[in-house]
């Protein structure tokens, strides 16, 4: 959130109402040019559209018809603290905001309280905004479901998570959830304009080059907020120098990061370990790198990213190259000894290995089909003669009777029963013939044969 927003908790101030946030340009320029109509907002059009919630919470004077809850979900700098207060201004609506961040319960039921007196005294109904809904605890949000329920309060949330995730049931049932998208280019160069000629913004004292732009659109990841921001950097650091051009030189003096879109928390974290995960099972060096990068750059544990790989190597290339589990391991082992940012050398080695070797899962599909007749009961007693015979009596028992030594024979391979007796000549395990499994192939199929000829075991069908 902006410096200059008020929180609650603790002993922070008192709440402030819209009329209070007068902008002036000591303000940062993200918050002197914040939309202050639905008409300036750009991008959103499928959340603005006419009929939808927003449009009927801005535009409607019937409660009745209006949501009682909306809580909007994107990435940030896409809107979601510009729609709320768009949201505030219509009409004759307290503005109220809380940080989920510092409130506590006590703090909402403050809130809900001055919300239900202004609306049973003055009739003057109250919105509610709440940045970060994500954080609040589940105690935290159920504060918040009888003022919903009542209509008490108009409820305006803001996420950067799932809210699927993240809200409890009964709010988001009461609750109507807007996924507000990226800002396209064209959204993004508008924005631009606006902050370099408008009065709120720069005025016109500085111009920008086509390369500074370019750069300036790519290193806010789409995020509004972040442009503006690094534009207001960038001006000063120009005007600083007597120039009244930001030429790609200068931005990149005052920028020198792009943002990144990753919350280790959240739904990038796990779209991202996705995308990297599939990339290398779809043999795509290129983008398992990039998306390598994202996670180091985000700052992802490298642990993390180091058992990611590690899985990797088994689940997408297994027997197709069983190297490629022993560097992964090594790079985990390195990652540790070394840290970052040295860490990230060995990873970059296991991840280009794995992405460029021979894939095959038949390995672990293997397992999983015996797992599943595990579960399903199958598998009969042990054969006597595998069982133990290090014990007094066993061969009373019959166990160990007749067992061959594998080693004796020639190729140390036995015709013998191995299987449970209802599972004699179940296949679990196909190799695919990727790389190395290749010859696993042929040495599994003629190690079948032989094993196929195995007489039945001693006192079978007895």
């Amino acid at each position: 959130m902006d410096e200059d927003l008020f929180s609650l908790g603790g002993d922070a101030p008192a709440p402030r109402t819209l009329s209070d946030r007068n902008v002036d340009h000591r303000a940062p320029l993200a918050v002197r040019m914040r939309p202050r109509t639905l008409e300036e907002i750009v991008g959103q059009h499928a959340a603005l559209e006419p009929g939808s919630p927003l449009r009927r919470l801005v535009s409607t004077d019937d409660s009745r018809t209006a949501p009682s809850s909306v809580i909007l979900w994107g990435p940030p700098g896409t809107g979601k603290t510009t729609l709320a207060y768009v949201v505030a201004q219509s009409g004759d609506r307290e503005f109220v905001e809380v940080s989920a961040v510092l409130a506590g319960v006590k703090d909402i039921r403050d809130v809900v309280d001055q919300a239900r007196s202004r609306l049973r005294t003055v009739g003057r109904e109250t919105v509610l905004f709440v940045d970060e809904v994500h954080r609040f605890s589940k105690s935290q949000q159920d504060a918040l479901l009888p003022s919903v329920e009542n209509r008490w309060v108009t409820l305006v949330a803001a996420t950067t998570e799932n809210p699927y995730f993240s809200v409890i049931s009964p709010l988001l049932s009461r609750s109507i959830v807007l996924t507000l998208e990226p800002l396209a280019r064209e959204d993004l160069d508008t924005l631009v304009d606006r902050a370099l000629t408008d009065e709120r913004g720069l005025g016109g004292a500085v111009t920008l080059t086509g390369d500074a732009r370019e750069a300036l659109l790519r290193l806010g990841g789409g995020d509004a907020r972040k442009i503006l921001t690094s534009l207001e950097a960038a001006a000063a650091a120009a005007l600083m120098k007597e120039s009244k051009e930001i030429d790609a030189a200068t931005l990149s003096q005052a920028v020198n990061r792009a943002a990144l879109r990753y919350d280790r928390g959240g739904d990038q974290h796990y779209d991202v370990t996705s995308a990297f995960i599939k990339s290398m099972r779809g043999s795509d060096v290129d983008a398992s790198l990039h998306y390598l990068a994202r996670m180091i750059e985000a700052g992802e544990d490298p642990r993390f990213i180091a058992r990611r790989v590690v899985i990797a190597a088994s689940e997408e290339v297994g027997m197709a190259d069983p190297a490629a589990l022993q560097v992964a391991v090594s790079a985990m082992q390195a990652v540790q000894m070394l840290g970052m940012p040295e860490g990230r050398i060995p990873l970059a080695q296991a991840v280009v290995h794995i992405a460029t070797a021979p894939k095959s899962n038949a390995s672990y599909k293997a397992l999983d089909a015996a797992i599943a007749d595990v579960r399903a009961g199958k598998g009969q007693g042990v054969p006597a003669h595998l069982r133990d015979a290090h014990y007094s009596g066993a061969k009373k028992l019959g166990h160990g009777v007749e067992y061959q030594y594998a080693h004796d024979a020639p190729h140390a391979v036995v015709a013998q029963q191995y299987a449970p007796d209802d599972l004699v000549g179940t296949r679990y395990y196909h190799p695919k013939g990727h790389g190395h499994e290749e010859v696993t192939s042929r040495r599994v199929e003629a190690l079948r044969r032989i094993l196929d000829q195995a007489p039945p075991p001693p006192g079978a069908g007895a």
